[in-house]
């Protein structure tokens, strides 16, 4: 896997992100997801943080600030739009050649530039069909972003389960598309997707 496996799959996954983001209605800010406990008022700060905010503090070297990691996004009424926007900022950062060498210091171990990149690839698509689910909408992908997608998937669900990242694999055909496999095994139902916007 390298920067041009990964850097068109972050550009569409990013796109996608803002999109459905600006799909969101404040009345929708307390609605389950199927995060868990998050409702979508959770789910979307955890998503703006890490997927725009992270994704170039990652790029720079940087440490998020502490008082980010506390900010609720979702206070400002055009959050979706700040959230497009640092998404915009953060693939310009990793549009440079130069951010996908050598590893990025996460504070607790190090890991390559581009399996950062690629984690938070899945990041923005599993969220983002997260959101789209507890929202009424839909994730739209390419083959090869779902393709990859469900390569890190599987490269690190296992890991992800330790610390309850994902739940339990949900069985799923070996014959269904790829991006309802690398849902499934990070403990999703692609189905349930299917039931939150037949009335939509």
């Amino acid at each position: 896997m390298n920067r041009d496996d990964v850097y068109p799959c972050m550009t569409e996954c990013a796109a996608e992100a803002a999109r459905i983001a600006r799909g969101v209605a404040p009345r929708q800010l307390d609605a389950p997801t199927p995060c868990g406990e998050w409702d979508v008022r959770a789910l979307a700060n955890h998503w703006v943080l890490y997927t725009s905010h992270g994704l170039e503090h990652r790029a720079r070297r940087i440490p998020l600030p502490e008082e980010l990691t506390r900010q609720d996004f979702t206070a400002d009424p055009a959050w979706a739009d700040a959230y497009a926007g640092q998404l915009d900022r953060a693939v310009a950062a990793w549009a440079d050649p130069q951010v996908w060498e050598g590893d990025i210091d996460l504070g607790f171990m190090t890991m390559p530039a581009v399996e950062i990149a690629s984690l938070i690839v899945k990041e923005l698509a599993v969220h983002g069909w997260d959101m789209a689910t507890a929202t009424g909408q839909e994730l739209h992908v390419s083959e090869a972003t779902a393709r990859l997608v469900l390569d890190v998937v599987e490269a690190h669900a296992e890991v992800y389960r330790q610390y309850d990242g994902f739940a339990a694999p949900v069985p799923l055909p070996d014959d269904a598309p790829a991006l309802e496999r690398a849902l499934a095994l990070s403990g999703r139902d692609p189905r349930r997707a299917e039931a939150s916007t037949a009335g939509h």
